[in-house]
């Protein structure tokens, strides 16, 4: 389990990182995008209709017991992580797309996380000591929502600051997820040594399939590739850090260990896996790219 004080940098953490979210986004972004909000909306149904049942059916079909079924119906429900606008932006997709979906899927998440956690959860058979409790996650939520409002007053007020901090949380994002890493496998090795193969597959499953879903999603819908790109790793790329910090505020000792070790594995084999498909997409863009330049020379 995370000591008091991993848990209270963790929670510091997560609050600079809903700062720099915030940064990162004006009101003439909101209305800009919702002129035009087919992509968002896409996203949206990917994040809190695809990934939720697709957390729920992995634990099912992989038999996980309750605490860890739990942990990764949890992952499943979260809004986007802000690694992935560092992801998107690296594959040469639609970082403005990519920023507005984590934006509005966090702003969402205060009604849909606790609702979808409770219902899957409760469709899973988990009842008793390893309920969370949907207060706990929208108390949670709407604590983070302060920060990332004064962060867009910020950039509204001083915008070399904002995008100095919007920096500054992207680059954490990745740097929780290396401390959470840091702090817990250490103490936990021998449980990694004796898990089996179906919570692997569940940590690193929810993710890939996710992004694959995503894509095919997006392309159904109409979206042009490297919107469905965007689209494809928002939707696999969870927010580990803030599963962990509602985990940490809920449960204790030997409950909290059990809970959290999906949402750490997966939060570890997620940086492993959107790296490859990012070089992945990155590829295919450039590809597309150098076909579109020499379509325009022979016409």
């Amino acid at each position: 389990m995370l000591t008091e004080t991993e848990t209270t940098l963790l929670g510091i953490m997560m609050m600079v990182i809903m700062l720099g979210m915030g940064s990162s986004m004006t009101w003439r972004d909101f209305l800009i995008a919702f002129r035009k909000p087919k992509g968002i909306l896409v996203g949206l149904v990917s994040q809190y209709v695809i990934m939720p049942f697709l957390g729920y059916a992995l634990a099912m079909i992989l038999g996980l017991p309750p605490a860890m079924a739990v942990g990764l119906i949890l992952i499943a429900c979260m809004p986007g992580g802000t690694t992935s606008n560092i992801f998107a932006y690296f594959s040469k997709g639609v970082l403005a797309l990519s920023i507005m979906m984590t934006t509005v899927s966090t702003l969402v998440a205060v009604v849909t996380v606790p609702l979808l956690l409770n219902f899957y959860s409760g469709l899973a058979g988990v009842t008793g000591e390893y309920v969370i409790p949907a207060g706990n996650i929208a108390q949670v939520l709407i604590v983070l929502l302060v920060p990332t409002v004064l962060g867009m007053v910020l950039r509204k007020v001083n915008a070399n600051a904002g995008a100095t901090i919007e920096l500054l949380g992207s680059l954490l994002g990745v740097i929780v997820i290396l401390f959470l890493i840091g702090s817990w496998v250490p103490r936990n090795y021998e449980m990694l040594l004796n898990t089996g193969l179906p919570v692997y597959i569940a940590a690193i499953g929810i993710g890939l399939t996710g992004m694959l879903l995503g894509y095919w999603l997006a392309r159904a819908l109409r979206q042009d590739s490297n919107r469905a790109r965007t689209i494809s790793l928002e939707t696999g790329i969870q927010n580990g850090p803030l599963a962990a910090l509602v985990i940490t505020l809920t449960f204790t000792g030997t409950q909290q260990q059990e809970v959290l070790f999906i949402p750490v594995l997966y939060s570890l084999f997620i940086v492993i896996t959107s790296s490859f498909v990012t070089m992945w997409y990155r590829r295919n863009a450039t590809a597309e790219a150098l076909a579109r330049d020499a379509a325009k020379i022979r016409v």
